[in-house]
């Protein structure tokens, strides 16, 4: 080959890197990590998320100064681009594939998800609330896990980057729910226990006036479904929690009865969500506050409780640290029933110490086996009752939240 060939080849073939079309580069895949803690953006994220905002004016604004970092969203452009503009995530319910009019759904789904897959904002999508549940009717289920699994793999060929979510009743049996995972990456349950005794019957409400049918009728069941959910979600997946955020005779349209109209308090918000971290939970979701109106204090509320967990987010997000940490019980002149449950998790170089007291009655307790850290600060409650030696002594109010920093 000649010089002047040689020149003349090296040109043309810089003519054809120049014109070629450029690659996109594949968008990196958002999956839980191997305790199911979401990994996106290269980070792990423990989610924060609302179903709606409050309606007012700025109030999704309140929402991401407050720590929320996900919401859902209208299944369009322009309420994603919202959504980014503040810093927000957001994902949009799917619906599913029916035996009927099946191409004519296909086509539907097909144009949402080409639509927004490649928006920044997108973190997941949900296919189908609640399949299992109808209400007084618990033989059959709503939405049979076929049609889901055949949903899920149809919106896995068009978008294999973006996770599934699929919110379970708090229902049926963890053998059914199961039967379900091929279509969810991440499983959650709706549980919602403060209702007052008395209310009339509604929707979704047993005959004895509760949502939930464990035994236990406390807020501290929200603890129990966690675990339920665990169960069901297996290794590899998510678990989520849908926390209450609304009066449930607020949902009734007509002839509501003052009296019944009862909001979770400041108080019941931080214990079930911080219940939910100790259980093992990778992101917790709100809903009911598009029911609420805007005159009650629980937005302010939940708002608080928000920054609480936003605060220490990187911790929430990071697994759990080994404490050889002993409980020891003091009589409070009642009996012990589930007392105290806590996690440790990794807060920079120092250690988050979680503790819930998920009895009706005060518990008071020893924390023994902490020798190696020097100082107790606390994070989320009152300063601790005694701390010296490696111990530390509280009493807990009934349902009663402790974060405490060790260093």
């Amino acid at each position: 080959m000649t010089r002047r060939q040689f020149l003349r080849r090296t040109a043309l073939l810089a003519a054809t890197l120049t014109v070629a079309p450029r690659v996109r580069a594949a968008a990196p895949v958002i999956r839980p990590d191997y305790d199911g803690m979401l990994r996106a953006r290269g980070r792990r994220e423990f989610v924060l998320g609302l179903y709606e905002a409050p309606k007012g004016e700025g109030r999704l604004r309140e929402a991401r100064e407050a720590g929320f970092n996900l919401v859902q969203r209208s299944p369009v452009r322009a309420a994603y681009d919202e959504a980014h503009s503040l810093g927000l995530r957001g994902w949009s319910a799917l619906g599913s594939l029916p035996a009927a009019d099946r191409a004519g759904a296909e086509a539907r789904m097909r144009q949402t998800i080409e639509d927004l897959r490649t928006h920044p904002a997108l973190l997941f999508w949900e296919t189908e609330d609640e399949p299992t549940f109808v209400w007084k009717e618990p033989l059959r289920l709503r939405t049979p896990a076929a049609q889901l699994i055949e949903t899920a793999a149809f919106i896995r060929r068009l978008d294999p980057v973006h996770p599934l979510y699929l919110n379970h009743a708090p229902t049926n049996l963890i053998t059914t729910l199961r039967t379900y995972d091929p279509a969810a990456d991440i499983v959650a349950t709706d549980i919602y226990p403060v209702i007052p005794q008395g209310i009339r019957t509604q929707y979704a409400l047993w005959p004895d006036g509760r949502q939930g049918d464990f035994l236990n009728p406390t807020i501290s069941q929200v603890g129990q479904y966690a675990d339920k959910m665990s169960a069901v979600a297996g290794p590899g997946r998510a678990v989520f929690l849908v926390l209450q955020a609304f009066a449930w005779e607020d949902l009734r349209e007509k002839d509501r009865d003052p009296a019944m109209v009862r909001y979770p308090n400041q108080a019941q918000l931080r214990f079930m969500a911080w219940q939910c971290v100790v259980h093992g939970v990778n992101g917790l979701l709100w809903w009911g506050l598009s029911h609420t109106p805007p005159e009650t204090t629980l937005w302010n509320d939940l708002q608080t409780v928000v920054r609480e967990l936003a605060q220490v987010q990187d911790a929430l997000a990071a697994p759990p640290v080994k404490l050889p940490l002993q409980v020891t019980y003091h009589d409070t002149g009642h009996s012990l029933d589930r007392g105290l449950e806590w996690l440790a998790k990794p807060l920079g170089r120092d250690t988050l110490l979680i503790a819930v007291n998920a009895d009706a009655c005060p518990v008071d307790a020893t924390f023994g086996g902490l020798d190696r850290f020097r100082q107790c600060t606390a994070v989320i409650g009152l300063p601790a009752t005694a701390w010296a030696h490696g111990q530390l002594r509280e009493r807990f109010e009934p349902f009663g939240t402790r974060v405490w920093r060790l260093s």
